[in-house]
């Protein structure tokens, strides 16, 4: 699939790292052609991929559901509630967050974890929001022989990783550069405020405070001056002016004072995500302790759920469950001290006690397609793999195209004696987290299982061919 012009779409806060900042081509759209829904969709999709082999990519279900229902809340008060975007959560300490093609924005757990409200996280995904329902973030260039599709994605996502982890992506780039294309991403102070004064619009009608937005700017600029030479680009590049924060305060007094209240969920997302970032148990148990008496009693109950977890992550699971107990107890409608006591006994390898507490979860969450899948690992541990089975190919086609889906339907298979299917699956799994060539191995391996038949034999030639051709695509970045 050809892009003719390439569109590129990039957004980025608190870019690369290093002194020097990656030049890229200025891009402008001298035929006026804008990219297909179609194409949209599909470079979209093959973006993510990419950052998905490069990035260490959330795939924990809460996380998920939590940044992707703020998101949506989000469009659905934007100036375009009908357009497609994928929010997902990069493990990264930095302030950080972009944005790429088909509305997949990325917002680093480093930016959750430095916001001290969930309508400042709200302001920076509602600015990214704007800039893409704007089209500010859509240029194109033109090159001597067009891109197609995968080796657009590759490129673009090439341009994110190297804001993450400058070693990782500035290889790809220069291979891109070698190729002679050349890119400048450069919004204009016009396109800034334009996405500041949307993004406040929309922040409003979602109910979120307005006043976030300059807050957290002011936050960033006062930040700033303790960075030095090794300021985020997005703080060298695109600098928080003081007539900026000036002008989206006014825009945002306007709007009335408004007291909103943090949600739960956001509070515990937070607390989950301090986990899972890189510290040590014991400087998270120092942590939660020191916050045990403070706030309300919704405050107090997530640094002990945020303790409970720092346990686990410490092996002591029985220490762990005492406090999930309390939690569960004093707030049984709260599914993720339920979801985290599940998870806890299964890895102590108490299968009797995780099923019970994930009876009731389904029971009490029936629609809930997280805990749904959750419950499969459970299944595996304890040689249920039939049943572990049925229950993947129960969950909607939408929770089935993921990563975390494929490799779990892989490990099913192979619990049930399946190569095939194993080696089926694993391809899929690899092919989602931009690995391509591990995809083909897979592939062939599947091709050489003795329970092949003429059906499995066509579907498994055309996955080969595809996934062959956006091999010969990508070559195009080396050329």
């Amino acid at each position: 699939m050809k892009l003719a012009p390439l569109l590129l779409t990039l957004c980025l806060i608190n870019s690369p790292t290093s002194a020097d900042p990656i030049i890229l081509p200025d891009m402008g759209d001298s035929t006026g052609t804008l990219i297909s829904p179609a194409q949209e969709k599909a470079l979209g999709a093959s973006f993510f991929r990419s950052i998905q082999s490069q990035l260490d990519i959330s795939n924990d279900p809460e996380v998920q559901n939590y940044i992707q229902s703020i998101g949506q809340h989000l469009v659905k008060n934007s100036d375009a509630p009908n357009q497609a975007f994928h929010f997902f959560v990069v493990l990264a300490n930095d302030i950080n967050a972009f944005a790429g093609p088909g509305g997949f924005i990325g917002i680093n757990s480093g930016l959750i974890l430095n916001s001290e409200n969930e309508s400042e996280l709200a302001s920076v995904m509602s600015h990214e929001i704007a800039h893409v329902t704007q089209r500010h973030i859509y240029r194109s260039y033109e090159a001597a022989t067009q891109l197609s599709l995968p080796a657009a994605a590759a490129l673009i996502a090439a341009i994110v990783v190297a804001t993450q982890a400058p070693d990782v992506g500035i290889g790809a780039i220069s291979a891109v550069q070698a190729g002679s294309i050349q890119a400048q991403i450069n919004f204009t102070r016009s396109n800034e405020q334009e996405a500041d004064r949307v993004g406040i619009k929309t922040l409003a009608k979602a109910q979120f405070d307005p006043r976030s937005m300059p807050s957290f700017f002011e936050k960033l600029q006062q930040a700033s001056r303790y960075y030095g030479s090794a300021a985020p680009e997005y703080l060298r590049t695109h600098p928080i002016t003081s007539s900026r924060i000036a002008d989206t305060r006014g825009r945002a007094e306007t709007y009335g004072y408004r007291q909103v209240a943090d949600s739960q969920s956001y509070r515990l997302i937070k607390a989950k995500l301090r986990t899972l970032a890189n510290y040590s148990p014991e400087d998270l148990i120092s942590y939660f302790n020191n916050r045990l008496n403070l706030g309300t009693e919704e405050q107090k109950a997530v640094m002990h759920y945020g303790l409970a977890l720092s346990y686990a992550k410490q092996e002591r699971y029985q220490t762990a469950q005492e406090l999930l107990a309390l939690l569960i107890k004093h707030h049984p409608k709260q599914a993720h001290y339920l979801n985290a006591s599940a998870k806890i006994f299964t890895l102590a390898g108490d299968y009797k006690n995780a099923k019970n507490a994930y009876a009731q979860l389904e029971s009490s969450y029936p629609y809930n397609d997280f805990y749904k899948f959750a419950s499969v690992s459970l299944l595996l541990k304890s040689n249920q793999a039939k049943l572990a089975l049925q229950r993947l190919k129960a969950i909607p086609y939408n929770r089935q195209n993921t990563p975390d889906y494929f490799l779990t339907l892989a490990s099913t298979y192979e619990k049930l004696g399946d190569p095939l299917n194993f080696h089926r699956y694993m391809a899929e799994f690899h092919y989602a987290t931009g690995q391509t060539n591990q995809a083909i191995l897979q592939i062939k391996l599947a091709q050489k299982s003795k329970n092949n038949n003429f059906y499995l034999s066509a579907i498994l030639e055309d996955r080969y061919i595809f996934f062959t051709n956006e091999i010969l695509a990508l070559k195009q970045l080396q050329e």
